[in-house]
């Protein structure tokens, strides 16, 4: 069953390189630019289907990336010298710059966008992590401070969301007998109430408390005894809501790459391909509506990521298209062409590094 799930990322992977490479092609369709090949994957092809036109689609057997390949994209100067002024008219890199930065970010553009259609769907299917109370087990008062069907708004004055744990994540931070501000909404009328944590102990089929070799009772857990379900948004809330919360969750990330770089959180936090894939898998084999939100979550993501001034990446490629356009005159294409080809090494490397350490040490 696992291979379905492992199946069905692969699937989903795909779905988020098809969309950003789409925003390659579409828009370098728009702006008249010269299309060689549009790729799904790398290496040998599966299926390839050239048009009239000339450009080429395939679908290849790696499927851990993609390309939108643009006439003369990689010439460097020497190459460019040897052919026709016609032809090299055609060449990427004799277009306007900012033709060349429009196509540059489309990917991480259409990315950004299908992140808040699929933040959209989340809201209205799901929520966006705001909690409604369905029952209430506790057995130390916060069975009179709370009521079937009130709104958990706020925990400690904080929203919670999927982006920052939810409640479990903002209630952990108290311990036993410390006081947990609550802002709920109770059939309309705003209020706070203050619950606390109690210990719940290990009990046997008998109902009895299981107790160690000491005679001290096993603790199962520090709870506030209630359970709850995520509060699902109206059409126009929906609408409302999606742009703020994506953009929100595209600081996240960049709040999390800060924190990689400062050394705030380790490596194990983030992951290659395979990490990514094996994420999905498992969260979707524990519940299908966790794929509702690793949609908007990996999209986001790479938008943010390809946008990174990195080598190889699009957002460096834009960068030294901007320092032509500020300074009249562009880098040495060869050098540029070193730059790129390291950072892409350099890029695989990495990511091929923390995936066999997810795979072998974290």
């Amino acid at each position: 069953m696992i291979i379905l799930y492992i199946l069905l990322a692969i699937v989903v992977l795909l779905l988020m390189i098809m969309i950003h490479e789409t925003g390659h092609y579409l828009v370098g369709k728009l702006l008249k630019f010269k299309i060689e090949e549009y790729s799904i994957g790398f290496g040998k092809p599966i299926f390839q289907k050239t048009l009239k036109s000339g450009e080429v689609f395939s679908l290849r057997w790696i499927p851990l990336g993609g390309f939108c390949a643009f006439k003369g994209e990689d010439e460097d100067e020497e190459e460019e010298n040897n052919v026709s002024e016609e032809e090299k008219k055609q060449y990427f890199n004799s277009y306007a710059p900012w033709k060349r930065l429009l196509v540059l970010v489309s990917g991480a553009l259409f990315n950004f966008v299908s992140g808040i259609i699929f933040t959209f769907v989340l809201l209205l299917s799901v929520g966006s992590g705001i909690c409604q109370v369905t029952d209430i087990v506790a057995q130390n008062g916060n069975e009179t401070k709370l009521m079937k069907g009130d709104i958990i708004l706020e925990v400690e004055g904080d929203e919670p969301t999927f982006i920052n744990g939810g409640i479990v994540k903002l209630m952990s931070e108290k311990d036993v007998g410390e006081d947990i501000v609550l802002k709920i909404d109770r059939n309309g009328i705003i209020m706070d109430v203050v619950v606390q944590k109690y210990q719940e102990y290990q009990k046997d089929e008998n109902g009895e408390i299981v107790k160690d070799s000491d005679g001290n009772p096993i603790v199962a857990g520090k709870i506030v005894g209630i359970t709850t379900e995520y509060v699902k948004y109206g059409f126009g809330d929906a609408l409302l809501k999606c742009v703020p919360y994506t953009f929100q969750m595209a600081w996240e990330c960049l709040v999390v790459l800060g924190e990689l770089v400062t050394g705030e959180i380790g490596i194990d936090s983030v992951g290659g391909p395979i990490t990514t894939v094996s994420t999905i898998a498992t969260s979707t084999q524990a519940n299908m509506k966790n794929l509702l939100l690793l949609f908007p979550l990996i999209a986001v993501n790479l938008a943010v990521f390809n946008l990174l001034p990195i080598p190889a990446l699009d957002g460096a490629r834009a960068v030294f298209v901007l320092i032509e356009w500020i300074f009249r005159k562009p880098v040495p294409r060869d050098l540029e062409g070193k730059i790129h080809t390291v950072g892409l090494f350099a890029l695989f490397a990495l990511v091929i590094l923390i995936d066999l350490l997810h795979i072998f040490l974290f």
